[in-house]
């Protein structure tokens, strides 16, 4: 078995009606509010659009989340900069 699968914690995203969403292999929470959720996961930022959102279960020592609430839209990016003259996802969002 390769050394780098044994260090990969995985990462998987559970949707339970739209209601209800079980993240795995999260690396960091960079916000949250009621309406959006920005995780940093090993598979790329993950944005989490809707209404009445909470972060219901926090554990990032096994980098798990728990969002409860009405979800509208889920949006991956890469951590890296895009190809739009180098400005990473952080730059377009916060203009």
């Amino acid at each position: 078995m390769d050394e780098r699968q044994l260090n990969l914690k995985g990462h998987k995203l559970n949707i339970n009606g739209r209601k209800e969403a079980s993240i795995t292999g999260v690396n960091d929470v960079l916000s949250f509010d009621a309406g959006e959720v920005l995780l940093q996961t090993e598979a790329g930022i993950l944005m989490i659009r809707g209404s009445e959102l909470h972060v219901n279960r926090l554990t990032l020592e096994k980098g798990e989340v728990d969002i409860d609430g009405r979800i509208d839209s889920i949006t991956y990016s890469d951590n890296t900069a895009s190809g739009r003259g180098g400005e990473t996802l952080f730059g377009r969002l916060f203009k």
